[in-house]
């Protein structure tokens, strides 16, 4: 299985990425969609890319989004999956498309099919199920897009600068 198309490839994580994961996980503008409110140092980002890798080890895996552009590969993003959990072959994904001038390419929506195949061929996954906010409705319609299926709704389930806000949780069974 390859994780690449003529537009995107989806690759581990490296060292290099470290300047990328700074700037995305310390703009508080991200942390409305994650669980995370405090900045991160260097120090714990490198330790976290030198530990990724083995989702069995790890109970999660990310993944760098490229996209092809006049031949270049340029990172515009990561996918997730984390709450791993073999046993009961499941796990949480999360997706990011980080500067506004990449979304609605159809970055997210290429990078979430090609996860999708190898969680359910690779990793022997039989559900992925995502929690996002009501309002993300680009968001929503790629899950959608993609075969997920909303099974809950959590009523003001986080905090945001704007007042509580409700957060819905799909779910795509195998």
């Amino acid at each position: 299985m390859k994780l690449e198309s003529d537009t995107i490839r989806l690759r581990a994580i490296e060292p290099s990425d470290i300047d990328l994961l700074y700037l995305w996980e310390n703009n508080p503008k991200t942390w409305t969609v994650g669980e995370s409110i405090t900045p991160y140092s260097r120090f714990e980002l490198e330790k976290y890319i030198l530990s990724e890798g083995d989702i069995f080890a790890n109970r999660q895996l990310r993944l760098m989004i490229d996209c092809k552009q006049n031949g270049d590969y340029n990172t515009v993003g990561t996918v997730d999956l984390f709450d791993f959990n073999p046993i009961h072959a499941r796990a949480g994904l999360g997706i990011l498309i980080y500067s506004s001038e990449n979304r609605k390419k159809g970055y997210a929506s290429e990078a979430l099919d090609m996860l999708i195949e190898y969680a359910f061929t690779i990793l022997n996954i039989s559900v992925l199920y995502c929690n996002i906010s009501v309002n993300n409705r680009n968001s929503i319609k790629c899950l959608e897009k993609a075969g997920f299926r909303q099974c809950g709704l959590k009523k003001s389930w986080n905090s945001t600068p704007n007042g509580r806000e409700d957060e819905i949780m799909l779910q795509l069974i195998k």
